[in-house]
């Protein structure tokens, strides 16, 4: 299996090196940039499995990078923000919710909290089948699921 690729972008060389660090025990193909312009261009190229992003970037607002991320993958790139400038929950939650932001951060970072967070993303994109049910088929599996119960209260019904 191919190794996964993590972009990390921060304006803050010693930030960039201190994710790398602690990303560097897991195996991980890291790339980097310094602005927000750079990191979309290495996004396309690269095509990363997750971005570690700072919300302060030149060129091109952390918080823009994080949306066209999420629309141009359909979500399917986990974008996770950890920012010095923005603190707040009404940061966070408008990072998570009108970007499209997968996990937030406020440095200094809980280390064991970010790795855990790209961890479980990472994980999350290996254990999703190629061949998903269409979603009539979900429909019809959860409408006989919950009619089951239903049908075993009224007396006699056989095992499936």
């Amino acid at each position: 299996m191919a190794e996964k690729k993590i972009l990390i972008v921060d304006y803050d060389s010693k930030s960039v090196e201190s994710l790398t660090k602690l990303l560097q025990p897991h195996k991980f193909q890291i790339i980097k940039a310094s602005d927000g312009l750079a990191a979309y261009e290495r996004f396309k190229l690269e095509k990363p499995d997750l971005v570690i992003l700072e919300a302060i970037l030149p060129k091109l607002h952390g918080f823009d990078l994080t949306k066209r991320i999420s629309q141009e993958s359909r979500g399917t790139v986990p974008v996770i923000i950890v920012t010095g400038l923005y603190r707040g929950s009404q940061y966070k939650h408008e990072a998570l919710t009108t970007f499209g932001a997968s996990d937030y951060f406020e440095k200094p970072i809980d280390n064991e909290r970010l790795l855990s967070s790209i961890l479980s993303f990472l994980k999350e994109k290996l254990d999703i089948p190629l061949d998903l049910p269409e979603p009539q088929a979900v429909i019809e599996f959860l409408a006989k699921k919950l009619k089951a119960p239903k049908a075993h209260k009224k007396g006699h019904s056989s095992k499936n």
